[in-house]
């Protein structure tokens, strides 16, 4: 039999342990996670389908497939990310050239 607090539930009952509090942290971060990937995948493709208009009227216009200095900037936006930064946004850069970055 468990000792009560307040004639209600028992006190074991009462007071969640710190693996069961540290398991229902971890469980609404990662809700939080996939609910903020999901929106991170609908900006990316929003990003490439953005880019990709730019790059098709550019040319339409008689301009270059990629214009690098605007690249750049790309690059030194996504640079107080570190190394990483740098890698996401050549991915980002490749995805937007969609086809006109195919040689």
């Amino acid at each position: 039999m468990n000792a009560t607090v307040d004639g209600d539930q028992p006190q074991s009952e009462k007071k969640p342990s710190a693996e069961q509090a540290a398991a229902e942290a971890i469980t609404n971060f990662r809700e939080e996670i996939d609910h903020l990937d999901a929106e991170i995948l609908r900006l990316i493709k929003r990003r490439a389908e953005i880019s990709q208009q730019v790059g098709q009227a550019r040319m339409a216009a008689g301009g270059p497939r990629i214009v690098y200095n605007r690249e750049m900037d790309v690059l030194a936006r996504y640079r107080e990310l570190g190394p990483e930064g740098r890698e996401l946004a050549m991915i980002l850069l490749r995805l937007g050239r969609g086809r006109l970055g195919q040689s």
